[in-house]
């Protein structure tokens, strides 16, 4: 198998993934993505937009998430390191608020996958990192909502202070502003 899952959170619902590397003289090869791996991993989304971002140390992005057209996410580094998070964003979900953390880097090869209903994130941990994203939905940015990164409702524990920040990222909504709106239906926890 050329991929196992290293951990799972939220039953599932956020896995760390560790591909299998083939090293020889030249350097190595992985398969990044091969959807019958994955399927058999229980990820059975088909990717349907492959996103790509540099940022510099001390940037943070997030936590994202659209709720029309909700998407997975599988994210990788390919350059650099960085502290990638999920949070759970689904209103009535019994881990709502909850997050997990966990540094990914272009040396450990590591990658995060995240169902719909989870907001994610990253601060650069390097002078720069290179993130590549697969997508199950396109991007809607109609319907694409900020959580505040340091809400103290959430409570991660980023790796960095006084971080870098987009506009939307500094005007972020808290976790109880997206709860309590209408648009919070669409992302409900449903159990299994």
């Amino acid at each position: 198998m050329p991929f196992h899952i290293e951990n799972e959170y939220f039953d599932g619902a956020v896995k760390v993934i560790v591909p299998q590397v083939f090293p020889d003289h030249r350097g190595w090869f992985i398969e990044a993505y091969r959807r019958d791996s994955f399927t058999a991993l229980g990820i059975p989304d088909e990717f349907v937009q492959h996103n790509q971002s540099c940022s510099v140390r001390g940037v943070i992005r997030g936590l994202h998430f659209q709720y029309d057209r909700p998407m997975a996410k599988l994210m990788r580094v390919v350059t650099g390191r960085v502290f990638l998070v999920a949070v759970d964003i689904r209103r009535g979900s019994p881990t709502v608020g909850q997050w997990v953390g966990c540094e990914v880097s272009a040396e450990n090869k590591r990658q995060v996958y995240a169902l719909p209903g989870f907001a994610r994130g990253f601060c650069v941990l390097s002078d720069e990192a290179e993130l590549h994203y697969l997508c199950s939905a396109t991007y809607n940015p109609a319907t694409e909502v900020s959580v505040r990164w340091d809400d103290p409702a959430i409570g991660i524990e980023w790796p960095v202070a006084g971080p870098v920040l987009s506009d939307k990222d500094a005007r972020a909504l808290s976790l109880a502003e997206w709860l309590a709106s209408d648009a919070a239906q669409v992302l409900a926890y449903e159990t299994r």
